[in-house]
């Protein structure tokens, strides 16, 4: 069971780095958003949830043996600061902004079921409802950026159409 001890310890820092990178890229986000304010309101929600669910993951980590990384949480942070930056060169920047959130929460959920499952197996059970807590705050999410990008590129479109500010 140390192996697999070991593997969650280090999955786990890898999840609370992912978690302060997206952190970051939402608070880029929401201060860029001007024009799609459901957009802007339901990512500040999930903010706020990331923000618990990095809490959370810490107060898991400090449970785990191994070292905290503290290295590659400035990774993250510069990583997340990159990827908001792009998004200032594209004319397109909200539909751009919408897929990436899209994927990085299917990453998320993806993530989450494999700490999920071996905290099941090495028998952590406070892990497990957490980790539980988090999964469906990712898919809930998900699912409402799935259901909003019809209606954002339709409301980009029609705006840069008109001539309108469009972009974000």
């Amino acid at each position: 069971m140390t192996h697999a001890r070991d593997h969650f310890a280090v999955w786990l820092r890898d999840a609370h780095a992912m978690e302060v990178q997206g952190a970051t890229m939402l608070r880029s986000q929401i201060g860029r958003i001007e024009n799609y304010p459901d957009l802007r309101e339901r990512l500040q929600e999930h903010l706020g949830e990331t923000e618990d669910q990095a809490q959370s993951l810490r107060e898991l980590m400090e449970r785990a043996p191994g070292p905290q990384s503290v290295l590659k949480d400035v990774a993250s942070k510069l990583s997340a600061t990159a990827q908001g930056l792009t998004g200032l060169l594209a004319s397109d920047e909200i539909v751009r902004i919408c897929t990436s959130i899209y994927s990085f929460e299917h990453t998320e959920i993806a993530t989450y079921r494999v700490l999920y499952a071996a905290a099941d197996e090495i028998g952590d059970g406070k892990a497990v409802d957490v980790l539980g807590k988090i999964i469906e705050q990712e898919k809930a999410m998900a699912d409402w950026i799935e259901s909003y990008l019809d209606g954002v590129t339709r409301l980009y479109l029609m705006r840069e159409e008109r001539d309108l500010i469009a972009k974000r």
